[in-house]
């Protein structure tokens, strides 16, 4: 899946056309392999969290980004079940509060980047001020930003310097130690159509659905060109974008997983090692409790 897995990457300065990609694709996969092998990299996952704990020096940090009804909730408990929940935290990011509105945009976002030792996932994130308030340019004017009254003033610069403002954001987390990867769940719109039905026609999940989710659907146009800006604008060798293909949940789940073990893979974690004299005390203080009648 190595080879797949590097289809969906993004390259820095690549251009990016969402027609392109398939958002059914599963590869030599089926429902069942797939769950099996996702098995298998959670299982490993596990071993590669207690190092990233123990060695306490580096973070993840996890970007879910998607339309509603793409899957984000059902990925993040699939591929993070069997984590210790110490060391992982998940962040649904909502509209602003007025105590947020107070900040910049990022504000709020830096406040819930993992701690050294952790993983942190983002459900929706700083993206959100360049994807539904590029969609909805009248929310920016919520930020209180000085000279930006109107929304006639936001205009092709103000995107240009908020893409900046992400870029240089996300170097300085990377340069101190969190490794970021952002995930576009890519889901097609007949398949939300589907899954929005399926949240109505079922009482259990009418709570899931909102009226607000079918007005936004009538955008999807501008949705889909405002994901390809961010993506071409944001995706860099330090914290790239990969595209997924989510239509199949089960393989949108897989690849995931794939790209989470090889991002901890290459971060080449160690269990601390004692120095020489507190490796001495602690053979001490074993031959102390052998020695216990």
């Amino acid at each position: 899946m190595e080879k797949e897995i590097k289809q969906y990457l993004v390259a820095p300065g690549e251009r990016v056309s969402l027609n392109d990609y398939h958002t059914s694709y599963s590869g030599d996969k089926d429902k069942l392999t797939a769950k099996q092998e996702l098995e298998e990299i959670k299982a490993r996952l596990v071993d590669y969290q207690e190092t990233l704990y123990a060695a306490d020096s580096r973070s993840v940090l996890i970007i879910f980004q998607a339309m509603d009804a793409a899957g984000k909730d059902s990925a993040i408990q699939h591929v993070m079940t069997g984590f210790n929940p110490q060391g992982c935290q998940v962040y649904s990011f909502k509209t602003p509060t007025s105590e947020e509105y107070d900040h910049d945009f990022l504000w709020r976002h830096y406040k819930a980047l993992p701690e050294r030792g952790r993983i942190g996932i983002h459900n929706r994130s700083h993206y959100e001020n360049v994807l539904v308030c590029k969609v909805h340019p009248e929310y920016v004017l919520s930020e209180k930003i000085p000279g930006y009254n109107d929304v006639k003033k936001i205009d092709k610069d103000f995107w240009k310097r908020r893409y900046e403002s992400i870029r240089n954001f996300e170097k300085h987390v990377t340069d101190n130690g969190t490794a970021i990867v952002k995930i576009f769940l890519n889901v097609s719109k007949d398949e939300q159509k589907q899954r929005f039905l399926d949240r109505i026609n079922d009482p259990t999940k009418n709570w899931k659905f909102s009226s607000s989710d079918i007005t936004e659907r009538g955008l999807w146009p501008d949705y889909m060109k405002a994901y390809e800006n961010a993506i071409e604008e944001t995706s860099t060798e330090a914290s790239p974008w990969y595209i997924i293909p989510a239509d199949k949940k089960w393989y949108a789940r897989l690849a995931i997983s794939h790209i989470l073990e090889e991002t901890l893979k290459k971060m080449d974690l160690i269990f601390p090692v004692l120095a020489k004299a507190e490796a001495d005390k602690l053979a001490d203080m074993k031959q102390q409790l052998l020695d216990e009648v």
